[in-house]
């Protein structure tokens, strides 16, 4: 790995990157290899990331930091590596694979800082079971030792099966990166570009910079007479805002299905990219009929009817991506549920086995439940709802088939008198918002998809019918900035999905690759 690193060789240090950098390299078989050190112990720095770039092209290492998120160097992308400033935002312009821990996601997004070589490429699939490097929130000081793990050549191995590591002094600190030097006979090679430098203390490892560049002293392939092993590095301990801040642009779906196996069944999809993991069994439930979903900071929590007619919870945790086990509410003869968040609290509202709407609320700071609690409501079908604010938007389908809406205001602690808004022979409906804007989504006796909204509680537009929304059952609804992502189970028990963009445009409908599925929920990550 190395690149020059004294300011008077800097010309040089450029040419050695242009040398040095794995992107350049080109093996015959897969592109692999390590830093020039001593093999990683089985399970030891799982969070390396071995990023195949192009058919063969190119081949460089990264650090998972978010279980959808690597960070790595620019110039593994770049047309000329010596100038990965160069490296526009967007999708790569060649497929790349990276692999964590067995695991392996396409890149689907680039986003490059322009100050220094460094890039966050962005998973089309998250990488569960493995946890990410984290950043460190100190200044790295001459003196230090760091540990490289990299997926490079080694000093015998061109392309070498095993993760290896070595051990880097810290020699010099700019505003944006790090001077280092091998110690021990580690060097970083082609193929070591973008891999973690790790500062162990206290037990904790944290990333304090990625390789850029170096001189490859000792690596194969390398001439005898270079025996330099220093190594330029771009610092990421300065950049935490800056990658929350790309991460929280960027959030994708959740989606949850109920099989025929009535058994929960979860996936994930980006917005961006239009794809999608496979789906993972939600675990130790059974027996589900209906189920709603909502985000609530780096939880999901989950509400389900099951065969009993009662309502069953669970949540999962994102940072570790573990669920907790699923808990019966007090509740009896519910035939459907759905939930909003309002901060700390959730907000049920179910049809009872008497017509009628009932609701509860979850207070997750406290952790309490409030008693279910009726409204003004008779021969109910089915109930939607999304907030504005501190208000809820509830949507019923009455025995009329007609869609039904009232504002709870939870300020106040008031609810207006149901009103009817457009729509005849509803069987289905979901409902979301944007800002002020409330949009509700109806499925109707001929099976195609409609939609009508209002804004600030004024009037109702007539309803629109959503292009290629034909032989739905059911449909899901959630948001992200002004994007809305529509889901429908179709006549042929698959899942369907398509994009309403600002504009009033839609995307062309896609399967989510599904099958006899019963019933679906979705919200965001």
């Amino acid at each position: 790995m190395n690149r020059q690193t004294q300011p008077r060789n800097r010309r040089a240090g450029v040419l050695a990157a242009a040398l040095a950098t794995g992107a350049l390299a080109t093996f015959s078989g897969t592109p692999a290899g390590a830093v020039t050190g001593d093999a990683a112990a089985d399970g030891s720095y799982a969070a390396t990331a071995r990023l195949m770039i192009g058919d063969n092209l190119r081949a460089c290492t990264g650090a998972l930091v978010d279980r959808y998120w690597v960070v790595t160097a620019a110039s593994c992308f770049a047309d000329d590596p010596a100038q990965p400033q160069a490296l526009a935002a967007g999708a790569p312009k060649w497929k790349t694979t990276a692999a964590v821990a067995g695991k392996s996601a396409e890149v689907a997004e680039l986003v490059p800082r322009q100050d220094r070589d460094l890039v966050l490429a962005r998973l089309a699939a998250p990488v569960d079971g493995v946890t990410p490097l984290a950043l460190a929130t100190t200044a790295p000081s001459a003196g230090q030792t760091l540990r490289v793990a990299g997926f490079g050549r080694t000093k015998d191995e061109w392309a070498p099966l095993k993760l290896h590591t070595g051990s880097f002094s810290l020699d010099t600190v700019s505003a944006t990166g790090i001077g280092t030097t091998g110690t021990g006979g580690a060097a970083i090679c082609k193929g070591d570009t973008g891999a973690p430098a790790i500062r162990e203390t206290g037990g904790k490892a944290e990333l304090v910079a990625v390789a850029s560049r170096s001189w490859q002293g000792g690596c194969l392939g390398t001439p005898a007479t270079e025996t330099r092993t220093g190594a330029y590095n771009s610092r990421v301990d300065d950049l935490g805002a800056w990658v929350q801040q790309v991460k929280a642009s960027r959030p994708g779906s959740r989606l949850f299905a109920v099989g025929g196996d009535t058994q929960i069944w979860a996936n994930e999809g980006s917005y961006t990219a239009n794809v999608w993991g496979t789906f993972e069994r939600v675990p130790n439930n059974s027996g589900i009929r209906q189920v709603s979903a909502v985000t609530m900071g780096d939880k999901v929590r989950l509400f389900a009817v099951g065969g009993d007619n009662r309502i069953y919870t669970a949540a999962k945790d994102t940072t570790n991506n573990t669920w907790s086990a699923f808990e019966a509410l007090p509740s009896s003869g519910i035939q459907q549920v759905t939930a909003v968040a309002m901060g700390s609290k959730v907000r049920l509202f179910a049809v009872g086995g008497d017509g009628r709407i009932w609701t509860i609320t979850g207070d997750y700071t406290a952790g309490t439940w409030s008693t279910f609690e009726a409204l003004p409501s008779s021969d109910i079908k089915e109930v939607s709802a999304t907030t504005v604010g501190n208000t809820v938007r509830l949507f019923a389908i009455g025995g009329d088939q007609k869609i039904w809406t009232t504002t709870g205001d939870y300020t106040a602690g008031t609810w207006s008198t149901f009103a009817a808004i457009p729509g005849s022979a509803v069987q289905h409906i979901a409902a979301t918002s944007i800002g002020s804007t409330v949009r509700v989504f109806a499925v109707g006796s001929d099976q195609k998809i409609a939609t009508t909204d209002s804004t600030d509680n004024g009037p109702w537009s007539a309803l629109d019918a959503v292009p290629g929304g034909n032989s739905a059952k059911q449909v899901a609804v959630t948001t992200i900035g002004d994007t809305i992502r529509l889901f429908a189970i179709g006549g042929d028990d698959r899942i369907w999905t398509a994009d309403k963009k600002a504009d009033g445009s839609w995307t062309t409908f896609y399967g989510v690759s599904s099958s006899s599925i019963q019933n679906i929920a979705a919200t965001t990550n």
